[in-house]
C-alpha cells in the first residue's frame, strides 16, 4: 500500500494522530508520526536553540532512519514548512506533499514571517510572561476548532508548549515549495483558522489543488475518519499521476 509520514503542528505531538494512524494501518498503510523536538514526549528537550531547521532535521532523520520511500508527506500547521524543508533536502523519497490546514513558507521566511504583526506580537508577550520568551503558552482547544468535550480534554491533556525560537527561525530551501514533488492543500472550513489565511491564498496562487473539509483546524482530532479518507485518495491520485 503507500507509506505516510504524518507531522503535527504547534503544541502538538505524534499524539495527535492516533486516530487517524489507526484509521490508515488498518487499510494496510504503513504509517509514521514522529513527534518534533521540544514538543509531546520530547518536552524535555525544550530550549531556546530549536529552530526551525532542527525541527525540518528531525523529519529528514525519520525518512533516513527508516529508509521510507515513495512518501505521503502530510504537515498539519506548522509541519508546512517543516515537511517542505524535509522534502527539499530528501526529494527522491517523497511521492507528494500533502498541506492540512497548514503553512506555506518560501526559503529565507521563518513562521513570523506569514502572521500579522498583531498575532506576532500578542505571542512574544505571552511567550515572555509565561517562560521567559522560552515557549509558547498552549491555546485553548477552542481555538484549534476542537467543541467536542471528549476530544477536547484528550487534547488538553496532551497539548505541550511550544519552542519559540522554531517560529523565529527562517526556513532555508533550493527550491520554491511544489517544485520537488506534487502537493496540495487542505482546507479545513468550520470554523476557518483565520491566522493560515495567508498561507491559503499562497497555495491557490501556486496552482495546487485545494481540498475542504468541514470541521476545525485540527481535523485529524475532529475528524479523523474525514481526514484519513482524503489523505487516502490524495495519496493514491498521486501514485496514478506522477
Amino acid at each position: 500500500m503507500s507509506v505516510y509520514l504524518l507531522v503535527h503542528g504547534a503544541w502538538h505531538g505524534g499524539w495527535c494522530w492516533r486516530d487517524v494512524k489507526c484509521i490508515l494501518e488498518a487499510e494496510g498503510h504503513s504509517v509514521h508520526s514522529p513527534t518534533l523536538t521540544g514538543l509531546g514526549s520530547k518536552a524535555h528537550l525544550m530550549s531556546r536553540g530549536i529552530t526551525m531547521e532542527r525541527m525540518v532535521g528531525d523529519i529528514v532523520k525519520e525518512l533516513m532512519n527508516h529508509d521510507l520511500q515513495d512518501v505521503v508527506l502530510v504537515g498539519h500547521s506548522f509541519a508546512g514548512p517543516v515537511i517542505t524543508g524535509a522534502a527539499d533536502r530528501e526529494p527522491e523519497r517523497i511521492r507528494c506533499l500533502i498541506y492540512l490546514d497548514a503553512a506555506i513558507l518560501e526559503d529565507g521566511e521563518a513562521m513570523f514571517s506569514s502572521l500579522s504583526p498583531e498575532i506576532v506580537a500578542e505571542r512574544r508577550k505571552l511567550a515572555e510572561e509565561t517562560s521567559g520568551g522560552v515557549s509558547l503558552p498552549v491555546p485553548p482547544t477552542a481555538a484549534f476548532g476542537i467543541l467536542d468535550p471528549q476530544q477536547a480534554e484528550y487534547a488538553a491533556q496532551h497539548l505541550t508548549p511550544h519552542p519559540l525560537s522554531s517560529y523565529e527561525t527562517p526556513l532555508r530551501l533550493n527550491s520554491r515549495p511544489g517544485d520537488v514533488a506534487p502537493c496540495s492543500y487542505i482546507k479545513c472550513t468550520d470554523p476557518v483558522y483565520a491566522a493560515l489565511e495567508a498561507s491559503r491564498q499562497r497555495a491557490y496562487d501556486f496552482g495546487w489543488p485545494i481540498y475542504e473539509l468541514k470541521t476545525g483546524h485540527d481535523a485529524m482530532i475532529s475528524a479523523p475518519e474525514a481526514t484519513a479518507a482524503l489523505l487516502t485518495q490524495l495519496g493514491e491520485e498521486a501514485r496514478r499521476i506522477y
